[in-house]
């Protein structure tokens, strides 16, 4: 077989524009790239070229788990992608593949066990029941997310990282800033520098600390020679940042539960089962637009008959996986009793979320304290004039008007 004929037999690239999908509507390009094939190929509004595309359950895990496929050499491609500006920090977490990001990993692990979460549960729901006092105080109507989901989480991850109460808000600008692909690159940098410069002085001064939380952690890994102030500060960062995608996560899941009060009275009158439905609630939740970091291929690679070759992009989408009809049957229903629910909400292998089960936690206190002492709780306007985000990297409503 000559090389021409190899270039025929490849897949249509599909463009991939950036949708401002509202609710908890599917991506349909998404849906469309599903059905064409295991394999396909996307270019998304930014950055160069083509890169490929992995949907389905099995694939998604394995490209995610397999060390022939590298986060690292992205660093150096403008590879297609959605955000418009792309400032990795060399060294970051993200861009790193083992045994470099193991070991980083490593210096945080104990603030995310089941232990770690575990210390921090009742300042939560303390934190928790303070903000939905001040909620009902105030009485109807409220902008759920600006007076519980928003502050919620932005207090938890504080609280886990060690940053101080006076310095929350601090941390949500500078995320906001990151996080939006309105601001544009010159905003952003100037954020993503801000914070760096903040948990620099912050672990730095905790080196040699004994404190379990994240920064104290973090100093006395720098301290003792295992990592860099620069590789502990980029991880710092990383994590701060994705403690508040609770924020939109958690405004998808109560908006679904006050679209759908059939769903809402269940976990109502069968508590036990908040936990397995929160589960399904997050394989079914389209928690981001588009797809995140693209990973390179380090040597040709086959999938599903298709291959990749070395210094190919390719991408994995986790929301498609957790709508495989292999795994997960009739995917499009939301099924409280689904069993097993292997879902890669969080993703997949080395750099699996480390924040799921901190994740898991908040939203069972939120379902918890919101449920029980707002019997009535539900929309102040129609589904269809909830506001939702518009140009983000990460989906959630802007704003979720309710009463009681």
């Amino acid at each position: 077989m000559t090389e021409d004929t190899i270039t025929e037999a490849l897949p249509p690239v599909r463009h991939w524009p950036v949708l401002d999908l509202t609710g908890v509507d599917f991506d349909p390009v998404l849906t469309r790239l599903m059905r064409e094939g295991p394999v396909t190929r996307i270019e998304l509004p930014n950055g160069e070229g083509w890169a490929w595309l992995v949907t389905r359950y099995d694939d998604v895990r394995m490209v995610a788990n397999d060390s022939r496929f590298s986060r690292e050499a992205v660093m150096d491609r403008q590879v297609t992608r959605l955000a418009p500006h792309f400032i990795p920090a060399r060294g970051a977490v993200g861009f790193l593949d083992p045994p470099d990001h193991t070991r980083l990993r490593r210096s945080v692990a104990a603030a995310f066990t089941a232990r770690g979460v575990e210390r921090i549960r009742e300042k939560s729901r303390r934190m928790l029941d303070e903000l939905v006092d001040e909620m009902v105080q105030d009485g109807p109507p409220a902008d759920l997310t600006e007076s519980v989901l928003g502050p919620f989480p932005i207090a938890v991850i504080c609280e886990l990282m060690g940053v101080p109460a006076d310095d929350r808000q601090s941390m949500h600008t500078w995320t906001q800033q990151i996080l939006s692909s309105s601001h544009g690159a010159v905003v952003s940098e100037k954020a993503k520098n801000e914070m760096g410069a903040y948990f620099t002085k912050l672990i730095g001064d905790r080196r040699g600390s004994t404190g379990e939380d994240v920064t104290s952690l973090l100093g006395a890994a720098v301290g003792e020679g295992e990592i860099t102030l620069e590789e502990a500060v980029g991880l710092a960062v990383l994590l701060q940042i994705g403690g508040e995608a609770v924020t939109n996560n958690s405004g998808q899941l109560f908006y679904i539960l006050m679209t759908r009060p059939d769903l809402a009275e269940r976990l109502r009158s069968e508590p036990e089962i908040r936990p397995q439905a929160i589960d399904e609630l997050l394989r079914y939740i389209p928690h981001r637009s588009a797809v995140g970091l693209s990973r390179i291929a380090v040597e040709d690679v086959e999938i599903k008959g298709v291959r990749i070759r070395a210094g190919d992009a390719i991408y994995v989408s986790y929301l498609a996986a957790n709508r495989d009809p292999d795994v997960f049957p009739d995917p499009e229903t939301i099924d409280f009793s689904r069993s097993p629910n292997p879902h890669v909400a969080f993703g997949f292998g080395p750099h699996y979320c480390p924040g799921g089960m901190l994740a898991g936690l908040e939203s069972e206190l939120m379902v918890d304290a919101l449920l029980d002492r707002l019997p009535g709780l539900r929309l102040a306007v129609p589904p269809d004039q909830v506001p939702f985000r518009k140009g983000a990297l990460i989906r959630g409503p802007e704003a979720l008007p309710v009463t009681w």
